[in-house]
């Protein structure tokens, strides 16, 4: 029974990463295929292959997910406990990619972790919680907003001379730079979340103990898994990012994409932070938007997904909290 959960815990790990892939494949590409810089196929293979790479860049938001946030629980219960989490996250992942939302698949993970916890009387690491999760969950979008709206300026002052159709031109081509940049921030990140869960699975079935290196299978596993879901592409959020917050061109893409990367690689390598790709990129968009005036973002677009912002975790944990009691009675 428990080498059976074992496996049934990481093939629904493995589903959320491929639901993540393809929720969240938006985030890497939309830009560049709202701008034409790439078709959407290509975006695509190439932000998959990139997710692939930046799997294999760290492990420091593995470990943050695997032991900063809640103890690791033992036995079956423990098993049930995550089961629980990740079946809170995919649900979330569904139901906004549905309405397509670009809600944060992580902070829809660290909800179900939270909420299934608390429904199996785990402790609950609050002080890893706030400062790994919720901090950066408001901390994140601001600095996207206020990196984008800088970068932007200064590549409107830069190129303030220049032919403007010369200038779109290059920044297409510059922008198949940024979007893998986007890609591999976002393969380092989401990636190793699930690699961290796979981590805990592991460590309550006693095949591992709780400090060993995640181990090259787990790597490959979720790498190649979200690199098969973002290739499936997301499209109904991609619209979203792409077009009706802003109308972008190549400039304003470029800026988005290279300050979302550049706050993805700062929280990965200097904070072992497990930040949303989703908030970064959905801000930095609406700073580099609002360089035209505060009337060219959409901002009631934008109010409906900051609020699924504030929604996700709460709404992760209830759907965690309620998996977990339905295990419960049907196994107790």
């Amino acid at each position: 029974m428990d080498t059976f959960a074992l496996i049934v815990t990481i093939g629904v790990a493995l589903g959320f990463t491929y639901t993540n892939g393809f929720h969240d494949s938006a985030n890497a590409i939309a830009t560049s295929v709202s701008t034409r810089a790439l078709t959407p196929r290509a975006a695509l293979a190439m932000a998959a292959v990139m997710n692939l790479a930046g799997a294999f860049l760290g492990s420091g938001v593995a470990k943050t997910v695997s032991e900063g946030l809640i103890s690791t629980p033992e036995g079956s219960k423990g098993m049930g406990i995550l089961f629980a989490a990740l079946v809170g996250a995919v649900v979330w992942n569904l139901v906004t990619w549905y309405f397509g939302l670009p809600s944060s698949s992580s902070h829809a993970l660290f909800g179900g972790m939270v909420g299934a916890a608390l429904a199996g009387g785990t402790t609950v690491y609050w002080s890893g919680v706030i400062e790994k999760i919720v901090v950066p969950m408001f901390l994140s979008p601001v600095i996207g907003l206020v990196l984008g709206y800088l970068v932007m300026v200064l590549i409107m002052w830069l190129f303030r001379k220049s032919n403007p159709h010369k200038a779109k031109r290059g920044f297409r081509i510059a922008q198949t730079v940024s979007a893998a940049g986007m890609a591999l921030g976002h393969g380092l990140q989401d990636a190793q979340k699930t690699m961290g869960i796979v981590v805990m699975a592991l460590v309550i079935a006693d095949v591992q103990s709780a400090g060993d290196a995640i181990p090259v299978w787990v790597k490959i596993a979720c790498a190649l898994t979200l690199s098969l879901g973002t290739y499936a592409g997301g499209w109904r959020i991609m619209r979203t990012l792409g077009r009706r917050i802003i109308e972008l061109d190549p400039p304003q893409g470029f800026a988005a994409e290279t300050t979302a990367a550049s706050v993805m690689y700062t929280a990965s390598f200097m904070f072992h932070a497990p930040i949303s790709t989703t908030h970064v990129i959905t801000s930095a968009i609406m700073g580099v938007g609002s360089t035209k005036g505060t009337r060219a973002v959409r901002w009631g677009v934008a109010k409906n997904i900051v609020m699924g912002w504030f929604i996700t975790m709460p709404a992760g944990a209830a759907v965690a909290a309620l998996s977990y009691w339905c295990v419960h009675l049907v196994f107790a």
